[in-house]
C-alpha cells in the first residue's frame, strides 16, 4: 500500500500563499542575507529578580538599571521622550538624543533574556527637513546587536492630531503630509524564540492572535489631558505587545514609564513589571494610575 505525504511548500521566485510545513531556508540562504546578524543558539538563562524590586516604578535613569540583574526581564516596551521639551527639556542635539536611547536600550540587551523582546513606540518629527526617528532607532539597535523582527504602524486614525499645517493649502508651492501613525519597533535578543521552560500559560485569545499579528494596528491614541501627561500611550498598544510576547507571570520593562501605561497593561494581563522615569511627578502619577487600577479590579471582582 503506498502511503502519500503531503510537500511542505518553499519559498517561490513570486512567494507563495502557502505557510503550512513552509522550507525557507533558500531564501534566508541566499546572498540577500550574506553577513546579516541571524541569531544564534543560545542557552536559555533566566536570573530572578529581587522580590523588592518587582511592580515598582523607579524615579532614576534607566542608563544604570542595577535593581535588574542580567538575563532577567522578558520583554520591554516603552515609548521614549521625543525631545521635544514635554519630558526630557534638555534640549539634546540629535546626536545626543540617540546616545542616550543607546545607553538604555544597550542596559535593556543586557537585563533581557535570551528570546527576549524589546518593543518601541516611536513617532518621527518635524518637517524641514524631516526627521526619521524610527529609522536611526533601527541603526542603533542593529549596532547593540539586536535582532529585528518587523515594524507595527499604529494608525491612529481620527484621533490623531487635527492640525491643518498644511503648508500651502491646495497648491503645490509646499504641501505638508500630517502623521496619522507612529511605529512600534520589534526586536529580540539572541535569538528568535522566547524559550519557556516554566510552562507559563499564554493567555492571547484567537481572534486576539489573528488581530495582533497584523503589521497595521488601528486605534485611538490616549489624550494628554485625560491622564495628566503631555504624551501619553494608550494601555492597548502595551496590552497587545504583552499578549503576544510573553506568557503569564513574566517580567515586563518600561525604561521610560512616563503616565505607567505599560505597567498598568502588566498588571491587567497577570505579568509583573519593572519601570524607570526621571520625573518625580511622573513617577507618582504612574503610581496613582496603578492604584486605581488594581482598586477597580478588586471592586469589580467583590
Amino acid at each position: 500500500m503506498l502511503s502519500h505525504r503531503k510537500n511542505g511548500t518553499q519559498t517561490s521566485t513570486f512567494g507563495t500563499p502557502g505557510r503550512i510545513s513552509h522550507d525557507s531556508s533558500k531564501f534566508y540562504g541566499g546572498k540577500l542575507y550574506e553577513g546579516l546578524n541571524n541569531g544564534k543558539t543560545v542557552e536559555y538563562i533566566e536570573n530572578p529578580i529581587d522580590q523588592q524590586n518587582i511592580n515598582k516604578v523607579f524615579c532614576k535613569s534607566s542608563e544604570a538599571m542595577s535593581e535588574l540583574p542580567d538575563n532577567s526581564v522578558h520583554l520591554m516596551v516603552t515609548s521614549p521622550p521625543y525631545n521635544v521639551g514635554k519630558v526630557y527639556d534638555d534640549n539634546l542635539s540629535l546626536q545626543e538624543y540617540r546616545n542616550l536611547l543607546k545607553r538604555v536600550f544597550k542596559e535593556t540587551h543586557r537585563v533581557l533574556v535570551p528570546g527576549g523582546r524589546a518593543c518601541i513606540n516611536i513617532a518621527n518629527l518635524g518637517r524641514k527637513p524631516y526627521l526619521p526617528l524610527h529609522s536611526y532607532i533601527i541603526e542603533d539597535m542593529n549596532d547593540i546587536g539586536f535582532l529585528m523582527r518587523g515594524e507595527i504602524l499604529w494608525d491612529k486614525g481620527s484621533s490623531a492630531s487635527p492640525s491643518t499645517a498644511w503648508g500651502s493649502y491646495l497648491k503645490a508651492n509646499n504641501p505638508v503630509l500630517r502623521d496619522v501613525h507612529e511605529y512600534i519597533l520589534v526586536y529580540c535578543k539572541d535569538t528568535f524564540t522566547h524559550s519557556n521552560p516554566h510552562n507559563r500559560q499564554s493567555t492571547i485569545s484567537k481572534e486576539e492572535f489573528l488581530e495582533f499579528t497584523k503589521s497595521v494596528w488601528r486605534f485611538p491614541a490616549e489624550r494628554a489631558t485625560k491622564v495628566g501627561h503631555p504624551a501619553p500611550f494608550s494601555v492597548e498598544l502595551p496590552y497587545r505587545l504583552i499578549q503576544l510576547y510573553t506568557f503569564e507571570d513574566e517580567v515586563v520593562l518600561d525604561p521610560f514609564a512616563g503616565s505607567g501605561s505599560t505597567c498598568i497593561a502588566a498588571v491587567k494581563t497577570n505579568r509583573r513589571y519593572v519601570a524607570y522615569d526621571i520625573d518625580k511627578k511622573y513617577c507618582n502619577l504612574a503610581e496613582q494610575r496603578i492604584n486605581q487600577f488594581l482598586q477597580e479590579r478588586i471592586t469589580l471582582f467583590k
